[in-house]
């Protein structure tokens, strides 16, 4: 079993958490002090617009951009969404998934936003998707509380099992818990994955404080005024410990000593078996450098991703979709070349499950394998593909390979890409990843002296450009500067400038 670590980065600025499989990352974590995690954020907010027309409506809850909730996600009467939520498939953080959807959108069909809502209404939502982009943030007035072994609705009336948890005869024990210790009309709960193996003593603790956390929300709100944040997630450290740190964690290394004995405490209360797992870093080597975390997460941020075999990646992040190409590159095999094709895609599977989680790609995804002609190979890889997908915490959808050898899947967004997150557009190329070439430049130059020529009254010019520029117009591009000085008949001087660039020039009058 490999060894898995979680190691932590803390400073006024940035957390920073990896999650280490035998060395290799698999995925981070980065929260900014500016921008603290929303998604689980409870707000009383006020609605500002109601859209008949789309059926939804924007709720001012005291950010930059005004909360978007769609019809299906408002709550009108505890009974009637009862009657939609009878399906057991369910996520860890308590969306629904089919049937349970079906039903809802039959359900929606029968309400209408402007019966509903009304501008300046005052409601209590939670933040279900962070902003994205120029997106303000999703929300939702179906309120879930996260514990460790059970997420708590109070809206709705209703009991799960995370659909994660595949064995049925522990699907049904858990759900023979949920309804021994689950009181009337006290809402709705779903088993995570985190409770196999649990008695009914630990849901039952788990049940009472997070019943308890929800009295006092709504305390909270009643006192408020809108908008107002009323009730903040726990940080992504203690989000992490709760959901992701399990036995089959070797432990936890935090940089911090204010986070460190929080973790502390919240783990002791938590899995207090697991405690001795948590370590203070005390080194004077950043803790990112130390286990060779830094040179991995900038190797993330570039779009080509070198194979063991020689083989490698492009990986295209755009605003519509993700593309990853696959070539074999470097690597050409022993024997036939069917065999290093197969080799080099399966290869290519298990980097492609890693980048996914450590990039936090979302939407649609557009992979293109290397062409096989077996179809035995097409089936094999594409079961590789599956099964790496398993390792992920976020929802996936994959459909079969094309006669292209394209594959196309989907991926839960839940948080900005670790693109997103780090890098920003290019100034320059508007984030096209492309600037005009040498000699285009060198064109523009020769089209704006004859824009000039009437205007120099045969004086000479001073062509202010890059050094770049500069240079190939005085060596590669000399046929270039020689039209220039034929076109004004006067002395033409160049004068790089290492300020300006590429595309950046200026032709001055003497």
């Amino acid at each position: 079993m490999a060894r898995k670590e979680i190691i932590t980065n803390t400073n006024e600025d940035e957390t920073r958490l990896a999650i280490l499989e035998d060395g290799l990352l698999t995925e981070v974590f980065l929260e900014r002090a500016v921008a603290r995690g929303l998604a689980g954020n409870i707000y009383k907010g006020r609605v500002s617009r109601v859209l008949p027309g789309m059926q939804s409506a924007f709720v001012d809850i005291g950010l930059e951009r005004d909360g978007f909730l769609y019809v299906s996600d408002v709550l009108a009467d505890i009974e009637e969404f009862s009657s939609w939520m009878e399906g057991d498939d369910e996520d860890d953080d308590g969306h629904e998934h089919t049937p349970g959807k079906r039903r809802s959108r039959r359900a929606r069909e029968r309400q209408r936003i402007e019966d509903l809502l009304s501008k300046g209404d005052e409601i209590l939502v939670q933040i279900s998707k962070a902003p994205l982009g120029t997106k303000g943030a999703r929300i939702t007035t179906h309120i879930s509380l996260p514990g460790r072994f059970l997420v708590y609705m109070p809206t709705v009336d209703h009991v799960g099992v995370s659909r994660k948890i595949a064995d049925r005869s522990e699907r049904n024990r858990l759900r023979k818990i949920i309804h021994n210790i689950r009181p009337k009309n006290v809402g709705g709960l779903i088993a995570r994955t985190a409770g196999i193996g649990q008695n009914q003593q630990d849901f039952q603790d788990d049940m009472m404080f997070l019943i308890e956390a929800w009295e006092e929300i709504k305390r909270r709100s009643e006192a408020a005024p809108a908008p107002k944040l009323i009730h903040k997630d726990l940080s992504v450290l203690l989000r992490l410990l709760r959901d992701v740190f399990a036995e089959d964690f070797d432990r936890v290394v935090v940089d911090d000593k204010k986070e460190y004995d929080q973790a502390v405490r919240f783990v002791s209360q938590l899995q207090p078996t697991m405690v001795g797992k948590i370590e203070l870093y005390e080194k004077k080597t950043p803790i990112f450098d130390f286990y060779k975390i830094q040179q991995q997460l900038d190797k993330a941020l570039e779009s080509k991703v070198w194979l063991k075999s020689g083989g490698y990646l492009v990986i295209d992040q755009t605003e519509a979709l993700v593309a990853i190409d696959i070539n074999t590159g470097k690597y050409v095999g022993k024997r036939r070349l069917e065999d290093t094709v197969l080799k080099t895609n399966l290869e290519a599977v298990k980097e492609i499950g890693r980048q996914l989680r450590l990039r936090d790609l979302g939407g649609i995804i557009v992979i293109d394998f290397i062409d096989m002609e077996e179809k035995a190979n097409e089936h094999k890889v594409l079961q590789a593909l599956l099964d790496e997908l398993k390792k992920d915490r976020a929802k996936t959808q994959v459909l079969q390979i094309s006669e292209f050898g394209l594959v196309q899947l989907t991926r839960q967004r839940v948080k900005q890409s670790l693109e997103r997150i780090m890098l920003q557009p290019c100034p320059y190329c508007a984030g096209s990843g492309r600037v005009k070439s040498i000699d285009t430049i060198c064109i523009e130059i020769l089209r704006e002296v004859k824009r000039l020529k009437a205007d120099l009254n045969g004086n000479g010019i001073v062509i202010r450009t890059s050094p770049s520029v500069a240079s190939a117009l005085e060596h590669t591009e000399r046929t270039m500067l020689r039209q220039i000085r034929d076109e004004i008949q006067a002395p033409v001087s160049l004068l790089p400038d290492g300020h300006l660039h590429q595309e950046q020039f200026e032709v001055v009058s003497l």
